[in-house]
């Protein structure tokens, strides 16, 4: 049976890591990021001391900027942010730290309305009532 395709969703950031490798039929028509997202990309390069890596990383970050206009982490995002951190606590989670970050992406997908598309689901546990999450596929699982 054939899964239905999106018209829009969100991408986390691994999956715009990933995204010349995933299956192009495993996403929506129209691709969105957060601003989150951005941030994330943006400290990459400062975040290794291989310079081959960083330039990989910098290279990543200039065609996520070309390429995508962000949506905000704004007052929208913030609300729904409160909902996310109590679905993710109340089901015995971890909501700070590192995670703090996919949380804020996932509050920006219930903001906008939109599916959550990742290579890490497990990362979204729990949140199944609030959010779509979809599982990005790598071109060779297609």
């Amino acid at each position: 049976m054939a899964e239905r395709r999106h018209e829009q969703g969100l991408l986390d950031t691994s999956v715009v890591i990933d995204l010349e490798r995933i299956d192009p039929n495993s996403l929506p028509t129209a691709l969105a990021i957060s601003a989150v997202t951005l941030a994330e990309l943006a400290a990459g390069p400062h975040a290794t001391e291989d310079a081959d890596e960083r330039a990989r990383r910098q290279d990543r970050l200039q065609r996520a900027e070309a390429t995508f206009d962000p949506l905000p982490f704004d007052d929208a995002a913030a609300r729904a942010y409160g909902r996310i951190y109590a679905a993710v606590v109340s089901a015995g989670r971890k909501a700070h730290g590192a995670r703090v970050v996919d949380l804020f992406i996932a509050a920006t997908a219930l903001a906008n309305d939109l599916p959550l598309y990742t290579n890490n689901v497990a990362d979204f546990t729990h949140l199944e009532d609030l959010i779509e999450v979809v599982a990005a596929r790598r071109a060779e699982q297609a």
